[in-house]
């Protein structure tokens, strides 16, 4: 019967997204493997990116050090080689966030086509549905690990700040410096917002469609609302989580969830809360990854958001 099988024979609230998606072992079809070897490749980069975000540690000593003794050159010195390798890395994660937007354009072109259903396409497409939630969940994960790490900011307005001193004392050229000043500015719109992974999904599905006037929204919409009902079966029915081979399983199915709403959010004219919406958002998750929802979503203060969603959502 494949990975992906119907467990309820019934649709809940018009929804035909009542499946078991196996998020761990789905392989791809000829007709996926081109392009599921494609984003494979990503998906690799992107446990990559992760790890040396985890690894992440900062240059605050360093930097107070330079703040506190700004006529020393020798700790300015030190604080600046600390600093740049760091910068390096931020690089890195902006630019993977780019890689990302292409990437993910690539599977909701596949995943959204008109020769199809919604439904249709995760039953034929399970490894390419498998390949969209991995990257919704590295999103998140992605955006969880950026908000705890002020490190982050911290070194790059130091970075920022020195690189501009040093054109005023012209102690340096763009060409000297890994990060010119148009990069760093739009690095720097890129981790001010809370969650950038997630701004950068949503501006890419935003994008998607905005950009396939051919294809109806609702392809789109449909997809991720299909998406959501599938992991809130999983998370909701004990006979279908004692599937998973790994606990993670669990949270990753949650992450994706929440991932496919705050797209849909962003995606339909309407967004995810009004009472007409394919997505369900009624249930309340005591984990913190539903909490993202509060303050990512586009529509969630809106007045057609009733009074139980904005509750249950401490909104």
């Amino acid at each position: 019967m494949g990975n992906l099988i119907k467990v309820l024979t019934r649709d809940i609230d018009n929804n035909a997204g009542n499946f078991f998606l196996d998020f761990e072992n789905a392989q791809p079809t000829e007709a996926e493997r081109q392009l599921w070897e494609q984003v494979s490749k990503v998906l690799e980069e992107a446990m990559s990116i992760l790890q040396d975000l985890q690894s992440y540690s900062g240059a605050g000593e360093a930097i107070r050090q330079a703040i506190q003794q700004p006529n020393d050159e020798r700790v300015q010195e030190k604080a600046w080689n600390a600093v740049v390798p760091l910068v390096g890395k931020l690089k890195k994660f902006y630019e993977f966030s780019l890689k990302l937007e292409g990437t993910l354009h690539g599977l909701l072109g596949f995943l959204t086509s008109a020769r199809c259903s919604p439904t249709q396409h995760l039953e034929q497409e399970q490894a390419l549905a498998r390949q969209f939630a991995e990257i919704l969940h590295f999103t998140l994960r992605f955006d969880e690990l950026k908000m705890t790490n002020p490190a982050i900011q911290n070194d790059f307005s130091y970075y920022r700040r020195t690189l501009s001193r040093m054109r005023i004392n012209n102690l340096a050229t763009e060409e000297e410096n890994e990060v010119n000043n148009e990069l760093a500015n739009r690095m720097s719109l890129f981790y001010a917002n809370a969650t950038p992974m997630l701004k950068t999904l949503s501006d890419a599905t935003t994008k998607f469609v905005s950009d396939n006037t051919d294809l109806p929204i609702e392809n789109t919409t449909d997809c991720l609302s299909t998406m959501a009902s599938v992991c809130k079966v999983m998370l909701e029915t004990p006979e279908y989580r004692s599937r998973f081979a790994s606990d993670e399983t669990v949270l990753f199915c949650l992450r994706v969830m929440v991932g496919v709403i705050i797209l849909y959010d962003y995606v339909h004219p309407a967004g995810a809360f009004v009472k007409s919406s394919k997505i369900d958002v009624s249930t309340p998750y005591s984990n913190p990854v539903y909490s993202i929802i509060m303050y990512t979503t586009k529509h969630l203060n809106d007045d057609t958001t009733s009074k139980q969603i904005k509750n249950m959502l401490h909104v």
